[in-house]
């Protein structure tokens, strides 16, 4: 009630000093008319009183408030007008609350300010809520007095408050939310002041003395000389003369603050802390200098500065928790200028923080976006931005769907508008990029998994926490015989299950099944396999697996023809089982019932060669070398064969060592010599420098080299040519032998490493297998180019160390530890 502190101090001292002035005026002149000596008194007394009408003068100039008077009541029940009441009080005072009741001057503008106010929400002071016109119809009515705070736009508070005065209404108007007004202005209606003043000055003392605040006058030497009722009750007295003998102050600071009204000459405003009546109550004491001393009002402000600082709490509430939303936050005031902003807000558009703490209008802050390429590209600028700035005057109740902005820089906003509560607009920025890029990737892997279950041959479905079942794929429909939109609609486990039952009547697993959909226990909540056979012979394997969100996916996958195959696999297994036991058994009755014979006749063979049985002659002699040949044949083809079984039977070892892999193949192409005189083709050696030692089996390389020479001369004509060599490259060394050949054509190159298989120039067809197989043992592999009528070379690939499956254990941790000590040192 700061303004009405104002208004009633003014009217105490103008109209106070005023009617005592013309009282005594008055009297004064009636008792010395006539004479020269009156006229004197009397001029002196009218000088007296201009004085006090320009003290009068100065304070309704400071006066922040106005007072609004009626001679008579406006209007009765059947009237809605407010009258001609008068008004008092400053030309700035009344444009101000003309403003604060969104209201424009006129030839009346009392009416106009009182129209203009009188429907706002209103606040009693004992919290009712109301309206200015239902409790100014109460006074004039009835002589109920009111004290209303009216809560205008931007946050402004308006006290009211009305009493009635003899027979007249007064009604004080202040805007609490001003704390001053300039002086300077403040002329507007003293004259009619003093007229009114004038006409009836003990009717205005009446009012002063039925405000509803304390109010007194003190004189320059500090001494009180005037309370109203208020002020005595206040100060727990009984009567204005025990208050002005005992000198009764309503607080400790009145002393101090009057001496400083008086030497300031200017009112002094302070708010202090007062017991009154028991309670603490927060006072403001208004005093100010006139004639003659000083005169003040105290005005409860408790409910204002209660008001006050809850409304400075919650706006600091409010700020620090939009401070420390995700969301840019910026809010504009009525005259559409910046009133907050927080942090994510300045992030977000990086604006110049210097900019933004001028305040610049919603306009301003368009336009430097746009700058900025922070808004959407429109087609018509002027227009988008003419209807964001007319949101300002729409109604409270009307609803601003939410926006999304994209930004030409790739970003994408969700603009919220919303009107503030203490006015204005306030928007709501949230960077949505990353989110709708996740919705869009996330709707995108929905609509690939869909479209992959519907891919599946597997049956799907799943099944949630409810029983309902939420997706399955075309493949579950099939195989169960569901018809088209049978499932729609989310039908429960229950249904899905009879309709299988057709198919497979079991109820003990769809219990088990149904358990693990909708049990929620951890015993419960686990995967399970199982399998079907249905009632038209299908075999089904089905698998349940609980999902993180707690549904349950089910899966079927029909393996009968899975299980007719593994039966004719079985079958096949049992038969390959007895071929290689017969094939085993085969293979030592050959070693027993073969071997012993050859060995014999070969044995008897050289001795009859070397004149056992006496000189052979030259006759018999080529039979008897044709009988050595074969014998020499057939055991080599014999140990072949021998060797393969041991392979196939896992028993072959290597007896591995440091061989050197020059001599081998020199001791094999010695060996081998004479047949390719024999059949007149060159033989040529050429072995690497350093193709050095390596770990293997001397007697398998040797067996390969021969097998390799032995072949190659198969198949080459006389005058021909083999070679057979040895390169070391990096840690593996190449053992090759090449011909110029008959070449072998593309479609038998991949069965020349296959068991006897045999060419068109006859052999075993064991010699290249075993080749393979020896490099095999040894962690090495054999590579074949050909090509027909230009030859062929074979080049066995094989590790400096050994790691094959025919390494012993104990030699291969041996060569491991030998490459790990190489590799330290």
């Amino acid at each position: 009630m700061t303004g009405q502190t104002f208004q009633i101090a003014t009217l105490l001292v103008t109209f106070g000093s005023m009617a005592f002035a013309l009282v005594v005026g008055v009297w004064a002149f009636r008792k010395t008319a006539g004479s020269r000596a009156s006229q004197a008194i009397w001029r002196r007394r009218t000088a007296e009183l201009e004085d006090r009408i320009a003290r009068a003068d100065s304070v309704f100039g400071a006066h922040p408030g106005l007072v609004v008077v009626w001679d008579e009541p406006p209007f009765d029940e059947a009237d809605t007008g407010w009258g001609q009441p008068k008004i008092f009080g400053s030309s700035v005072a009344l444009a101000s609350l003309l403003r604060f009741a969104e209201a424009t001057d006129g030839p009346d503008p009392a009416a106009i300010l009182m129209e203009g106010l009188a429907d706002y929400e209103a606040r009693s002071s004992s919290g009712e809520e109301t309206t200015l016109r239902r409790r100014f119809q109460d006074l004039m009515q009835q002589g109920r007095p009111f004290s209303l705070t009216i809560i205008g736009p931007s946050g402004r508070f308006l006290e009211v408050d009305g009493r009635a005065a003899g027979t007249q209404l007064v009604v004080w108007l202040s805007d609490s939310t001003i704390r001053g007004l300039e002086e300077s202005g403040a002329r507007g209606r003293i004259e009619e002041a003093r007229r009114v003043v004038s006409k009836d000055p003990v009717a205005f003392l009446d009012m002063l003395g039925r405000a509803p605040f304390p109010a007194w006058r003190i004189n320059a030497s500090g001494r009180i000389e005037w309370a109203n009722p208020i002020y005595i009750k206040a100060v727990d007295g009984d009567v204005l003369d025990d208050v002005l003998q005992n000198q009764t102050y309503l607080d400790a600071g009145m002393k101090e603050q009057t001496t400083k009204a008086i030497e300031a000459s200017a009112p002094v405003s302070e708010i202090r802390i007062v017991v009154v009546n028991g309670r603490r109550r927060a006072m403001e004491f208004l005093i100010f200098p006139v004639s003659g001393g000083a005169a003040g009002i105290a005005i409860d402000q408790t409910a204002s500065e209660e008001a006050k600082a809850d409304l400075k709490r919650f706006r600091r509430a409010h700020d620090e928790t939009l401070n420390h939303m995700a969301e840019a936050v910026v809010v504009f005031d009525r005259s559409k200028r910046m009133s907050f902003h927080n942090t994510a807000f300045t992030k977000l558009f990086k604006l110049d923080d210097a900019w933004l703490t001028e305040r610049p209008g919603h306009a301003q802050m368009l336009d430097r976006m746009r700058e900025k390429r922070l808004l959407p590209e429109q087609a018509d600028y002027s227009a988008w931005k003419a209807d964001e700035l007319a949101r300002y005057d729409d109604s409270p109740n009307d609803e601003s769907p939410d926006e999304l902005w994209p930004l030409p820089d790739g970003r994408t906003l969700r603009v919220a508008r919303q009107r503030h509560p203490l006015g204005g607009v306030m928007l709501i920025f949230e960077d949505k990029t990353d989110e709708l890029a996740l919705k869009a990737r996330y709707n995108t892997l929905i609509n690939v998994q869909r479209a992959t279950l519907d891919k599946l041959h597997e049956a799907v479905a799943v099944f949630g926490a409810d029983g309902r079942l939420q997706l399955n794929n075309n493949a579950f429909e099939e195989l169960w015989g569901f018809r088209a939109g049978e499932l729609e609609g989310q039908p429960f486990f229950d249904d899905v299950a009879e309709t299988c039952a057709a198919l497979f009547a079991d109820d003990r697993v769809w219990t088990d099944i149904k358990g693990r959909v909708t049990d929620p226990s951890p015993q419960a909540r686990k995967q399970v396999t199982g399998e079907m056979r249905r009632s038209d012979e299908r075999v089904l394997t089905y698998l349940t697996r609980p999902l993180p969100d707690g549904a349950t996916l089910i899966c079927w996958d029909d393996v009968t023809d899975s299980r007719r195959i593994e039966e004719a696999l079985r079958e096949r297994a049992e038969a390959l089982e007895a071929s290689e036991r017969i094939k085993t058994e085969f293979v030592e009755h050959v070693s027993y019932q073969l071997r012993t014979p050859l060995t014999t006749i070969g044995g008897y063979a050289d001795m009859l060669a070397h004149g056992f049985a006496g000189e052979l002659t030259d006759r018999q002699k080529e039979p008897m070398s044709a009988i050595q040949s074969a014998s020499t044949h057939l055991a080599k083809l014999i140990d072949d064969i021998l060797d393969v079984a041991a392979i196939d039977a896992g028993k072959l070892e290597l007896d591995l060592g440091d061989v050197p892999i020059g001599e081998v193949i020199s001791e094999a192409a010695e060996l081998v010599a004479a047949r390719a005189d024999h059949e007149s083709i060159k033989l040529d050696v050429k072995i690497d420098k350093e193709a050095g030692l390596l770990r293997a089996d001397r007697n398998r390389l040797k067996q390969v080299s021969m097998n390799l020479l032995s072949n190659a001369l198969r198949h080459v004509d006389p005058g021909g040519h083999v070679e057979i060599g040895a390169r070391r490259a990096d840690d593996q060394i190449t053992l090759w032998v090449k011909d110029d050949g008959e070449g072998i054509s593309p479609e038998q190159q991949a069965k020349v490493f296959e068991r006897f298989s045999r060419g068109e120039r006859g052999g075993a067809g064991l010699g290249l297998a075993l080749v393979k197989e020896i490099a095999q043992l040894h962690g090495g592999w054999v590579e074949l180019v050909s090509e027909p009528g230009k030859g062929t070379e074979v080049s066995c690939h094989l590790p400096l160390e050994p790691r094959g499956k025919g390494v012993p254990p104990e030699l291969a941790l041996m060569g491991s530890t030998t490459a790990k000590l190489s590799e330290t040192v």
